[in-house]
């Protein structure tokens, strides 16, 4: 072997070594990337500053997935049930196109603040799957997040993450 095909071997493999690293997914202890977006009722809000201090529950859905279908009615009560001392945020992303977004958020009829548009945002929280579920904190940093499940769509699944939600909110609210 010449020296000059060591060389790059070495040089391709050191490559390989570095590109074969999974990314980490951002998590709980992760400051949650802010961002500035546009609303569907044509308002532009900033994170972290729209938080006000308030632990944020943030929904990344789409119209298409029947796992949001199934969670959102159990977001509406979770914000009834704790009021103003959380905040709800939902960030449409990954949309397909067969649906009305803004149809969507009227019809659900809650206090939240909802993002059109945010297949960036969803990209920048690493959010390969919808829904993203996660909490962020007072303080910003993201304090929990959903794990995968193998749940189907539907009641349970919609019922194990509003009461893992509703764990969280009370731990930050202590």
């Amino acid at each position: 072997m010449t020296t000059l095909t060591a060389i790059v071997l070495m040089a391709v493999t050191a490559g390989c070594t570095q590109s074969d690293e999974a990314p980490r997914e951002l998590g709980q202890g992760d400051r949650a990337p802010a961002f500035t977006a546009s609303t569907f009722d044509g308002s532009t809000v900033q994170f972290p500053e729209l938080m006000n201090g308030k632990p944020t529950v943030m929904v990344f859905w789409a119209t298409w997935c029947n796992y949001c279908k199934a969670f959102m009615p159990r977001l509406k009560d979770i914000k009834a049930e704790f009021g103003d001392a959380i905040n709800v945020l939902t960030i449409n992303a990954k949309e397909d196109g067969s649906g009305s977004p803004a149809a969507d958020i009227a019809r659900l009829n809650f206090p939240m603040i909802a993002v059109r548009s945010g297949d960036a945002i969803a990209a920048a929280y690493d959010v390969e799957y919808i829904p993203g579920l996660m909490i962020a904190g007072p303080d910003g940093v993201i304090a929990w997040r959903r794990a995968w499940t193998e749940l189907p769509a539907g009641r349970e699944v919609a019922d194990l993450w509003a009461s893992q939600v509703r764990s969280e909110l009370h731990a930050l609210l202590r």
